[in-house]
């Protein structure tokens, strides 16, 4: 089992209720931080000393204060100490339940586990904690089937806008005018239709309404 864990997460009562849970299960040493930039430190510093942590465990989000840091969330800490430190098991725990954000996690950033915040997530991640050290990947039941639907589909942030821009009922010249209003590029009628068109050939979708249809049921949107 995993001697050496490093917590990161901004919410004491959530911090404390993972630590008592994770000791409770496993005699393991538990550190943690509330900020990005304090977990990056401390696990730069324990590599120098020669006792690296083994497991990161971090939240995605952290609230912003007074304090300026240089990493802002969770799965930028995760991508820096994976470059530090490749060999660290890194799981991810966080309230973003949708497959195709967390399946960049896992090919992008290279996470071993996923758990979501929940009622009984502090007792999953105790079965994470084991099956990461054991199997080296954890993913929910809840979210295999998504993850899996969407494993050999490429889905841009430009996509993502789109089929939002759809689902609000938007037609393909307001979507135009959204576009260039927000900055969005590209914002031309030839291109939106063109990837809308594209978008339905990836999906599988008979037409725009049923694009919506399996972009929601997939966590897309």
């Amino acid at each position: 089992m995993f001697k050496k864990i490093l917590i990161a997460e901004d919410i004491d009562s959530i911090n404390i209720g993972l630590v008592n849970t994770l000791k409770e299960a496993y005699n393991v040493e538990i550190d943690h931080a509330k900020y990005c930039d304090d977990a990056y430190l401390k696990i730069k510093s324990a590599i120098q000393k020669n006792t690296p942590y083994d497991l990161l465990i971090t939240d995605l989000s952290f609230k912003q204060d007074h304090r300026k840091c240089n990493i802002a969330s969770g799965d930028k800490l995760a991508g820096k100490v994976k470059l530090e430190q490749p060999n660290i098991a890194v799981i991810i725990y966080s309230i973003e339940d949708r497959p195709h954000v967390i399946k960049s996690f896992f090919d992008n950033i290279g996470i071993n586990g996923y758990v979501c915040k929940g009622r009984n997530s502090a007792k999953e991640m105790v079965t994470a904690v084991k099956q990461v050290y054991n199997t080296n990947t954890y993913i929910p039941e809840h979210l295999k089937f998504g993850l899996r639907e969407t494993r050999n589909i490429e889905i841009e942030n430009y996509d993502v806008l789109l089929l939002e821009a759809l689902s609000q009922g938007n037609s393909q010249n307001e979507i135009k005018t959204k576009f260039k209003s927000e900055g969005v590029s590209p914002c031309s009628l030839s291109t939106i239709e063109k990837r809308i068109n594209n978008l339905r050939n990836t999906f599988k979708a008979k037409n725009t309404t049923h694009l919506i249809s399996i972009a929601k049921d997939l966590g897309v949107i």
